[in-house]
């Protein structure tokens, strides 16, 4: 396995920061958005993207992108469909790396309005025994090219990815089927999956502890792996509650009330939770599972970052609009860029998708707001 060559603790470290993130969400078209940004983070890339191949044709049928503006994105014109660089992944599905794109034999230029790039990585994404896509980044930001250790990690990653690309399809697929079936399925996936995903990862951090001299270097590997059981410990809880959970309380109110009471273990204190309109009969099982989503970033935004001792809760459904509010009495929210995290960027993307909005800013008194507001 590739990440076995990789022996910097901190690389391993924001790889694994980086494989639970991803994991963390099973809606298809965000969880494929949060692999390119995932994967930019790691290698430093300034640009990057997600080819998803068509599996009847040779072409790109989907292309997430990283680090162009909607304007760029309307200046370049359409998007790729795997001709030049991009094809060589299509023609050989193995990772890949160029330091100068120009000088490639493959290379075939840039159409009018795209920015310069130089240096390249490249790796492709499977599920199960296809290539379900491939991952594309360019411009390493500090100037120089993508090493071997980039390409060991991005192609760990790509691995990862995989897995949680097929959990999202699944995810998908059991949507159609019954409460119940649904239910058993996920928890399976979780048990025999995500589960086993994350043993391995602590195995890997446990031989980086070996190896690490440096007590401070060692104290905070030891927390990562003590971090690691936790989650196991609560994606098991998360597998208990599917298998036991009666098929009459898996509407939207109650799923809201199980993630909260679930939240309020974490807080030491139970978060004030209020409805309005018709959740059940008005809201979609679709739009449903976005706001259990952004419900979940957010109170472990809370839990991560507020140091709250107060959370309120408000969800208004109506025949026209989806309203959610969560405010807390924490620190506050620093709306500079760099404080930005994905969190937050994935509940804006989700908004965004879905034709509404996603505001996230200091609340009148102390604390942070978040009000998501989405057409029904």
């Amino acid at each position: 396995m590739p990440y076995r060559r990789i022996t910097d603790t901190a690389r391993l470290q924001a790889l694994l920061g980086a494989v639970l993130l991803i994991e963390s969400d099973l809606e298809l078209t965000a969880l494929l958005h949060r692999i390119v940004e995932a994967a930019c983070d790691l290698a430093g890339a300034r640009y990057g993207a997600l080819g998803v191949l068509d599996p009847k044709e040779r072409r790109i049928a989907q292309f997430i992108t990283v680090g162009l503006s909607e304007e760029e994105i309307t200046a370049i014109g359409p998007f790729p469909t795997g001709r030049g660089i991009l094809g060589l992944l299509m023609d050989d599905a193995q990772p890949i790396r160029i330091s100068e794109l120009s000088r490639h034999p493959q290379a075939i230029g840039f159409p009018p309005n795209h920015p310069p790039m130089h240096s390249f990585l490249g790796a492709p994404v499977r599920v199960r025994d296809e290539v379900f896509g491939n991952l594309y980044l360019t411009e390493k930001i500090d100037g120089a090219e993508f090493s071997e250790i980039d390409l060991d990690v991005i192609d760990t990653l790509a691995t990862a990815a995989g897995l949680a690309i097929s959990n999202a399809r699944l995810n998908e697929t059991v949507q159609e089927l019954s409460v119940a079936a649904d239910r058993d399925r996920i928890a399976r996936d979780l048990h025999d999956t995500v589960i086993q995903r994350l043993y391995g990862i602590g195995l890997a951090l446990q031989g980086s502890l070996r190896l690490a001299e440096d007590e401070t270097l060692r104290s905070r590997i030891q927390g990562s792996i003590d971090d690691l059981d936790r989650t196991i410990l609560q994606v098991r809880t998360t597998i208990f509650e599917l298998e036991d959970r009666a098929p009459t309380e898996q509407g939207l109110r109650a799923q809201v009330i199980a993630v909260v009471t679930d939240a309020g273990r974490g807080f030491g204190f139970e978060p004030e939770v209020r409805f309005v309109g018709p959740l059940d009969s008005a809201v979609s099982d679709e739009l449903g599972s976005h706001v259990i989503a952004v419900l979940r970033e957010a109170l472990s935004n809370i839990a991560r970052h507020a140091q709250a001792s107060r959370v309120e809760i408000q969800l208004n459904v109506d025949d026209e609009r989806v309203r959610l509010s969560i405010a807390d009495n924490g620190l506050g929210f620093d709306a500079s860029a760099a404080s930005i995290g994905n969190g937050v960027r994935n509940m804006g993307h989700r908004a965004e998708m879905l034709g509404g909005s996603c505001l996230v800013g200091v609340r009148i008194g102390g604390g942070t707001e978040v009000q998501w507001n989405v057409p029904v």
